[in-house]
């Protein structure tokens, strides 16, 4: 697509907009693939119209905020990535245009206090789990609550898992084949850190040492996507910081965070650190590409296998292309591995994209978990915790449905049972 965009002002990350902006050939390959457009059915809330949108924005025709509704309603799931022949990095032209856009545009107040709030808690796990224990205390308040309040209570859990943070150092079981360092994740240390417990139990089975770094903190990827630049940059160096260098591999177990860590090039360009955070993305890894990349140790048998419905997180399938691995995993282990219909679409978790537009968020829910019913699989198996979050309160509570876990929980019940 020609544009007549000026880079001087726009900085470091201006070349890659309009790198992105000009690989756009306005085929319309991405417009089945993207849950806005299938959704509100508008040229605007496409990809292909967004491109559009802020090529103007970034020529000087329209200012952020005439562009701001169809920007914010992108849930930035990068379907269109996978569907474009064209290779558009939309992901990358996105994340830098919504960290632009932010500080050329104003936000009603009520919009920047639910932001500000989501900002200061969700990233911070002990923040979050007596902010979560207040809401749990107020639910049944819910429908009284102001509109963008509303869903932060609405979506928490009935009741939270205790605290079980990870030893800093899990030994590996028998000869030692690798050692690599684990991001533990915010949320996802208070609403399932069973996750984090299975991760370092596997791949402790398969002779893998894992070094959980003290000092670490949320890995910026909340704020990335949101725009929030400065705040992204602080929690990256941080991670940058905490983790040691003498590991064979970063392992994230949560999608959202894996692609945030590996977007901290595009991040930090232009800074004194941006060669650091090359050299870290580069050995940043999903934990079941690097378990499949190893292979597993004596992959257990079940005594039933499981009809398991695996369910591609978009940060997992489009962000970093990884669809193969967790399905490879899955199949050793003995289960039979169906993928759903419209595995493509997002389910509408999108990092905070259930709080900020939660409308959109729960059509895309149900109709996520309405695919995934249809399988008739005993498990729902994701490798994101927000993703678990969402599918979980959009399927029926009744006796017929099916446990819904991360794909290393699955691996993990099959080791612990095996013995």
């Amino acid at each position: 697509m020609q544009h007549e965009i000026e880079l001087e002002g726009l900085g470091p990350q201006g070349e890659t907009m309009a790198d992105a902006i000009a690989t756009c050939v306005h085929c319309g390959f991405c417009l089945p693939t993207c849950p806005t457009y299938l959704t509100m059915g508008e040229e605007e809330n496409s990809p292909r119209g967004r491109i559009v949108l802020m090529k103007e924005v970034l020529e000087g025709k329209l200012s952020a905020e005439e562009v701001a509704d169809p920007i914010d309603n992108c849930l930035g799931c990068q379907a269109c990535v996978t569907a474009c022949p064209s290779g558009v990095p939309y992901g990358d032209l996105i994340t830098a245009y919504r960290a632009h856009g932010e500080e050329h545009r104003s936000r009603p107040v009520a919009e920047r206090a639910q932001r500000g709030l989501i900002g200061s808690t969700l990233p911070k796990p002990g923040r979050f789990r007596a902010a979560a224990r207040l809401g749990m205390l107020t639910r049944r308040l819910a429908r009284f609550a102001p509109g963008r309040l509303r869903p932060m209570l609405e979506l928490l859990p009935r009741s939270l898992p205790r605290a079980r943070p990870l030893p800093e150092l899990v030994p590996a079981e028998g000869r030692r084949r690798a050692r690599v360092a684990l991001l533990a994740g915010c949320t996802q240390q208070v609403l399932d850190p069973e996750i984090g417990w299975a991760t370092a139990r596997v791949l402790a089975r398969n002779g893998v040492e894992t070094v959980v770094p003290k000092g670490q903190g949320c890995c910026g990827a909340l704020d990335m996507h949101g725009g929030r630049r400065r705040q992204a940059r602080r929690a990256a160096r941080r991670t940058l910081e905490a983790f040691p260098d003498d590991v064979d591999a970063v392992i994230t177990n949560a999608a959202g965070c894996g692609s945030g860590m590996r977007e901290y090039p595009l991040l930090l360009a232009g800074e004194p650190d941006e060669g650091e955070a090359r050299s870290f993305a580069e050995r940043v890894v999903d934990v079941s590409v690097f378990l499949d990349g190893i292979g597993l140790l004596e992959p257990p048998s079940p005594a039933k296998p499981l009809r398991i419905a695996y369910h591609d997180a978009c940060h997992l399938a489009h962000a970093q292309g990884v669809r193969d691995a967790p399905r490879r995993l899955l199949a050793a282990a003995g289960h039979e591995v169906i993928t759903p219909a419209e595995w493509e679409i997002c389910c509408g978790s999108a990092g905070t994209y259930n709080l900020e537009r939660p409308g959109t968020s729960a059509e895309l829910g149900q109709r996520k978990a309405g695919n995934l019913l249809a399988t008739g699989a005993d498990v729902v198996a994701a490798g994101n915790i927000g993703c678990l979050v969402q599918i979980r309160s959009h399927l029926p509570g009744d006796a017929g449905r099916p446990d819904v876990l991360h794909t290393l929980q699955v691996l993990d019940r099959a080791y612990r049972q095996a013995r």
